[in-house]
């Protein structure tokens, strides 16, 4: 099933999400739904808020990302085989130097901007058979797990930026909300 995607301005996106309960829901189920709905959208993470769920729950999938290589050395290896389901996620540290990439949002369509993140991340977190992992992420795959982590914070990636950047994006988040914008897939607008 195929999720709209909520947009910027919903009140789900700024909750701090909250943990799911095993057995509380089919998790598998759910997992292979927000995958769906971030391929339909063309987007390399998703989470539960961006689906109007407040769950602690993303899906990543950087694979794509390496599609676009030209050349061997162009792939990111941190994002070969990369798709995986973070089930109450927790970030445990975060470190490594902090680097620029200029990142967007299936929630924040048509907006792209310099986000500065730490190299590497480790993360624990349970799969969807309930196994408990803690691992370390570096590059592009620690930067997609940040941004989605994130969401599940309430955390939405124009809160990184400068003020000034902010401002200058106020007129075009405004029009996000209201529902003018221009999408090749389905959103969900705040009422």
């Amino acid at each position: 099933m195929i999720y709209p995607i909520v947009a910027y301005g919903d009140p789900v996106l700024r909750k701090e999400a909250r943990d799911i309960v095993q057995g509380e829901l089919d998790i598998k189920k759910l997992a292979d739904d927000m995958f769906e709905t971030m391929y339909a959208a063309a987007g390399v993470g998703l989470a539960g808020p961006q689906i109007g769920l407040d769950l602690r729950i993303f899906v990543v999938d950087g694979t794509p990302i390496n599609e676009s290589a030209e050349t061997e050395e162009d792939i990111d290896q941190s994002l070969v085989g990369f798709k995986k389901v973070f089930i109450n996620a927790e970030i445990l540290e975060e470190e490594g130097e902090e680097w620029a990439y200029e990142e967007g949002c299936l929630s924040i369509p048509g907006i792209r901007a310099d986000v500065y993140r730490p190299e590497y991340v480790t993360i624990r977190y349970f799969d969807t058979d309930w196994v408990e992992h803690t691992e370390t992420y570096e590059s592009m795959a620690a930067r997609i797990i940040q941004h989605e982590y994130d969401h599940i914070d309430g955390i939405l990636f124009t809160d990184h930026l400068t003020p000034l950047k902010k401002q200058m994006l106020k007129k075009k988040l405004a029009n996000i909300t209201k529902g003018d914008v221009d999408v090749e897939y389905r959103m969900k607008f705040p009422k």
